[in-house]
């Protein structure tokens, strides 16, 4: 999707994420990728997929039950909201914005910015990796990429092989 799709879908982001950010209860605890000692029962996501994301938590937990999330770090938080260039863009960001072309910026703009992708377990599929490595292209993970693209989602790994981590709506 462009920038101008994105835009005319789910509305300018903006820092906050005031007037489209609602927060969503989790059907079970999530870790935080960065802290597994630190969990989260809820999360910040755009209104418009909010629905689509409790319908994944609950398929996923359905599908996999709770101690089958964690041995799979499928329960690995690495977030969904955050206002941010997509990662490789950032000075071309800020270069855009020092020149004052805001739409240029803004074409660089992560998903993350509008609430509307999510990371899981991060570190166990970076962003560069494939699927010879990431953890997410191994077969008991193929039920989860399901139940994302059932719900309007698609996964970067399997969409262009690397950033396994990465799940966003269409």
């Amino acid at each position: 999707m462009t920038t101008k799709q994105l835009i005319k879908r789910f509305g300018q982001p903006n820092e906050t994420g005031e007037g489209y950010i609602v927060l969503i209860d989790l059907p079970y605890p999530m870790r935080l990728a960065w802290d597994p000692n630190i969990t989260v029962t809820r999360i910040s996501c755009h209104k418009d997929v909010a629905k689509d994301m409790i319908n994944i938590f609950n398929d996923l937990f359905y599908t996999y039950g709770y101690d089958e999330l964690r041995r799979l770090g499928i329960d690995l938080y690495g977030g969904m909201f955050m206002f941010r260039p997509r990662r490789g863009k950032e000075k071309a960001y800020i270069k855009a914005l020092e020149e004052g072309k805001y739409e240029l910026a803004a074409s660089y703009l992560s998903y993350h910015s509008w609430g509307t992708a999510i990371d899981l377990d991060p570190a166990r599929n970076l962003l560069h990796e494939s699927s010879r490595t990431a953890r997410f292209a191994r077969p008991e993970y193929k039920k989860m990429i399901e139940i994302f693209e059932f719900n309007g989602f698609e996964s970067l790994g399997k969409l262009i092989n690397r950033d396994w981590m990465h799940f966003q709506k269409k």
